[in-house]
């Protein structure tokens, strides 16, 4: 096959692949993550089933790529804007994954119990979706102690593994995540006591 054919069809495997995860998210809203099939999806996305096992080997895959796309919109790291403390920045990060996880936390509790269940697909999920937040929440305590908004003794990986702690708990026992939680737990890392300890 020629380059001029094989580039003629990417723009058409992108549409197609679009309509899929949008399809994907849609139902999935609507019916919930166990009452959508492979079948319903590929219907209501207008393309047959083989064009998803072309691209995703399990339902499980296909909503978490879609739910993947999705969480960029709400998820970025913050930008290090020096007018802001780390505490402001944290809490804002917070705000938008809450944002995210209430219009896809029942989505998210499924594949969260899809996890447990399928041990490559646990790994997959840990790598794409939970250590990417823990990597941005690490990083922005790791500024903090350098601008000495945290004590130098913290234990930036521990303070970072009770912030996801709070909230994946919550999330997973049908708790509010809101904007008054996500200033609780910024208030609580940025204690006083954190921000003394460690400097003589």
């Amino acid at each position: 096959m020629s380059e001029g054919k094989r580039s003629a069809g990417r723009p058409r495997d992108a549409e197609a692949a679009g309509a899929i995860k949008a399809a994907t998210l849609k139902l999935v809203r609507e019916r919930g993550y166990e009452a959508v099939s492979i079948a319903a999806i590929a219907s209501e996305a207008g393309v047959a089933r083989q064009t998803l096992y072309n691209r995703w080997n399990t339902k499980a895959d296909l909503v978490l790529d879609a739910v993947f796309e999705e969480t960029g919109r709400y998820a970025s790291a913050p930008l290090n804007d020096p007018a802001q403390t780390s505490r402001m920045l944290l809490e804002r990060f917070l705000v938008q994954v809450f944002e995210h996880l209430a219009e896809n936390g029942d989505t998210i509790r499924a594949l969260i119990a899809a996890a447990q269940e399928n041990n490559g697909f646990r790994e997959i999920f840990r790598k794409r979706f939970v250590n990417p937040r823990e990597e941005i929440v690490t990083d922005l305590l790791k500024r903090a102690q350098e601008r000495r908004e945290i004590g130098q003794d913290c234990n930036i990986n521990m303070l970072s593994s009770f912030v996801h702690g709070a909230f994946w708990y919550a999330l997973l026992n049908g708790d509010t995540l809101d904007k008054d939680f996500a200033r609780n737990i910024a208030v609580e890392i940025f204690r006083s006591d954190r921000k003394s300890s460690g400097q003589g």
